[in-house]
Parts: structure tokens; C-alpha cells; sequence
């Protein structure tokens, strides 16, 4: 463990992950720029960016989890950053809809919005996800306080319902439904665990409340957690 925690510390663990994440974005625009992503393209384009907002947000919500079971204090400090990665491939989704199906119309994009469930509930998803995003630094967190502003990330678990619903609308339409099976049994096991975790604290913090007094400090931004 101390090793990993090593590791997890080294001032290129971070310039890595960062690499790391650009990958897909650098092979999907490859594939563009050469032709390479098959018949239709676009609808390539729009499903694979689709698919790495997810696997992203599953990133991002699986940080927290090994945390805590790894023990290993370390991996919080690369959440921030996955998260942002998973704005910035949901922008991307939805500038390739925007441009290759709706031509960059507003008019047109509103009115498929308003007209086809599963694109609102992309949509909204991506409009809740926009303050997550603006608001993932420090200087957010004491400008908010920190209550306020865990309340308003734990808005990451509404978008990750918002999410499925999203894929599993999309893929009705062929009645193929394997992957959204694995993507929800992910965010299922992911989500359960904080409902697990809450009620344990629920329990002992209901004990620790008749036996010891309530007390009260400063919140260091980067100890902040959901």
C-alpha cells in the first residue's frame, strides 16, 4: 500500500492520467481526419463519444469507493480531474450531435430536444453536469462552504440515472440492451455502496450523538468528498 500511495503521489502521476484520458479524444479525431470510423461516421462519432462519458462518470464515481476499500487516501486527488474529463467528452457528444445531425441549428436541435424523450434526458443531464463542472476547484468549494457545495455535486448521482436512462432510450429503438446491462450494474454497485455507507454512518453518527457533543470547524477543500 505504501508503495501504491507512492506512486499515486509522483508529480507525473497526474500529467499521465491526463494523457491517459486524452487518448480516446485523440484516436476518434485520428479516425475522422483519415476516414477510418466506418459507413457513417457521424453516428459513430456521437455513439463513442457517448461511451466515453460514461466510462468516465464510471471513473469518476469508482474514485470515492477505492478510496475508502483500497485505503488509499491518494486517489482522491485524481477525481477532480476525471470528472472534468467527463464534461469534456459530454461537450463533445453533444457538439457532434449539435453538428453532424441537426447542422448546428438551434431552431432544429430545440425542437428534436422537445421532441424526443431520450435526447431531453441527454440533454438535461449535460445542463446539470455544466455546474459540477464549473465549480470543481477550491475557490468554488470556499466561496459555496463546503455543505453547500457536496449538496449540489451530489447532483453527479441524479445525472448518472439520467445517464442510463439516456442510453437504454437510444438503444430501445434496436432492443440491444447488453451494454447498457454492464454500464447500469456498474453505476448500480457504485451508487449502492454510498447508500450502504450513509446508513452506516446514519447508525453510528445516531450513537455518537447521544454519547459525545456535536462539534464544529473549518472544512479544508481538499478533504471535501462525496
Amino acid at each position: 500500500m505504501a508503495s501504491a500511495a507512492k506512486t499515486l503521489l509522483h508529480p507525473a502521476a497526474k500529467p499521465l492520467l491526463f494523457v491517459a484520458a486524452l487518448l480516446p479524444f485523440a484516436w476518434l479525431l485520428y479516425g475522422a481526419i483519415t476516414n477510418h470510423l466506418g459507413a457513417n461516421p457521424a453516428e459513430y462519432l456521437i455513439r463513442a463519444t457517448g461511451d466515453w462519458t460514461l466510462r468516465f462518470l464510471c471513473l469518476t464515481l469508482a474514485v470515492t469507493p477505492l478510496r475508502v476499500i483500497a485505503k488509499l487516501p491518494t486517489l482522491g486527488r485524481f477525481r477532480r480531474m476525471l470528472g472534468l474529463f467527463t464534461y469534456f467528452y459530454v461537450v463533445v457528444h453533444f457538439l457532434s450531435y449539435s453538428w453532424f445531425d441537426m447542422g448546428f441549428d438551434v431552431a432544429d436541435i430545440t425542437k428534436d430536444i422537445a421532441k424526443r424523450p431520450f435526447i431531453l434526458v441527454g440533454f438535461s443531464a449535460f445542463v446539470l453536469l455544466t455546474p459540477l463542472a464549473a465549480t470543481s476547484f477550491n475557490r468554488a468549494i470556499r466561496w459555496l462552504g463546503a455543505k453547500r457545495w457536496q449538496t449540489l455535486h451530489k447532483l453527479v448521482y441524479v445525472i448518472a440515472c439520467l445517464g442510463i436512462l439516456h442510453f437504454f432510450w437510444m438503444r430501445a429503438g434496436k432492443h440491444n440492451f447488453a451494454e447498457v446491462a454492464v454500464y447500469a450494474a456498474i453505476l448500480a454497485v457504485l451508487l449502492g455502496w454510498r447508500v450502504w455507507q450513509f446508513a452506516i454512518k446514519r447508525r453510528s453518527g445516531g450513537v455518537a450523538s447521544r454519547t459525545h457533543p456535536t462539534t464544529t470547524g473549518r472544512t479544508n477543500p481538499r478533504t471535501v468528498s462525496r
